[in-house]
């Protein structure tokens, strides 16, 4: 081990090991069911590792454009104009990025200046605090109840002030399984009419809505559009997480600014990944029955726990279900979450480590995107406690 010669300030003081990684390595030490970290356990199209295949030996294996293939960014444009009603130019308005989280940061930092307040819904992704506060911008949190988690608009209303920068939005939201609803779209653009509010919106898991409704995309909303940047993610959506390739959309002035910061954060993505997503997002609708995909999984490992004691919450949307384990036991949720990988044997997260205002309702948070029989023995082991 290396001694350093001195101890920095951190700029992130209270940021330590995120619990994905400590979940995950706790379940591989006790060799628990591993249904914590977002990730599938199947394999993608092997027509998609093909074409990666394909364009490593067709030469594709140097610098991207730093903007992403121009072949790429028109099929994204079509895509969004397909779903949602609006055409993004992919020259000017579409940017190719390494995965979601680095599209989110990218916006932050783009767009956050210091003292610049970001409204932020919570329980909320883990990676949207760090970014702002990296930026020296001031987190102002609204709080989304359980266990419907709706959007509370009299605690939004209350957090805009003059200062206020932007908002970040979630939706299907991680890691409750809620979703906006056209309404909830429309209330956000009145309340923002005439601001200089930016949104931020991660939409990554805008494949997987439930139950028959529709993802509410900002791109379908033309005020919201007009000051959103909106974030997806190739890896939610073709099974591929590990790769690490996703896009931003939002209008040319945005755009700009949030390309300023991804051409020295990033400069350019994996080239012979975004040729095979190239072709095969370019195919047409290749996301088609993914909703229905998993949707199915939910419905399995929502049924099979029915047989438990946890009580099952709703889930419109995501991978993910929440369970409120209430009746079985009195423990805190990151005491539970640890007992159950240890003891159990199927790891979860406690849904309290989303949230910086304290709270624990004695829910945690299952990952459904594993195979049936993964599903079905963590549903084994859940039904037994």
């Amino acid at each position: 081990m290396v001694k350093s010669a001195h101890t920095p300030t951190s700029r992130l003081p209270e940021v330590g090991t995120t619990i994905f990684t400590v979940m995950s390595k706790l379940a591989q030490e006790h060799g628990a069911i591993n249904l914590s970290q977002g990730f599938p356990d199947f394999a993608p199209d092997p027509a998609l590792a093909d074409g990666v295949a394909a364009a490593i030996r067709e030469g594709f294996n140097q610098y991207a454009p730093m903007a992403g293939l121009p072949a790429l960014r028109e099929a994204i444009s079509t895509k969004l104009a397909d779903l949602y009603g609006a055409r993004f130019d992919p020259d000017n308005e579409i940017t190719v990025t390494a995965g979601a989280t680095q599209a989110l940061f990218t916006a932050v930092a783009a767009l956050v200046s210091p003292g610049d307040e970001v409204i932020v819904f919570e329980p909320a992704y883990d990676a949207y605090v760090p970014a702002i506060r990296l930026q020296g911008g001031i987190p102002r949190f609204v709080p989304l109840r359980a266990p419907a988690y709706r959007p509370d608009w009299e605690a939004f209303r209350a957090a805009l002030t003059p200062r206020t920068r932007m908002v970040i939005i979630n939706t299907p939201h991680n890691p409750t399984g809620s979703i906006w609803v056209a309404e909830d779209m429309q209330t956000l653009a009145d309340l923002l009419d005439g601001s200089p509010v930016v949104v931020l919106a991660d939409e990554v898991y805008e494949h997987m809505v439930f139950d028959g409704q529709r993802h509410e995309s900002v791109a379908r909303h033309p005020a919201l559009a007009a000051r959103a940047i909106g974030v997806s993610s190739f890896g939610k959506t073709y099974h591929v997480t590990g790769w690490k390739i996703g896009y931003a959309f939002g209008p040319e002035a945005l755009m700009a600014e949030f390309r300023k910061v991804h051409q020295f954060n990033v400069f350019a993505v994996n080239a012979p990944a975004q040729v095979a997503f190239a072709r095969v997002a370019g195919e047409g609708a290749s996301w088609a029955g993914l909703a229905d995909f998993y949707q199915a999984k939910r419905d399995r490992l929502r049924g099979a726990l029915a047989r438990s004691r946890f009580r099952v919450l709703p889930c419109a949307g995501t991978y993910f279900q929440l369970v409120d384990y209430a009746a079985i036991d009195d423990r805190p949720d990151t005491e539970f979450a640890r007992w159950l990988t240890t003891d159990a044997g199927v790891a979860a997260i406690p849904v309290s480590v989303f949230s910086r205002e304290a709270s624990d309702a004695r829910i945690v948070r299952l990952c459904f995107a594993k195979q049936d029989a993964t599903l079905d023995a963590a549903a084994a082991r859940l039904c037994g406690l």
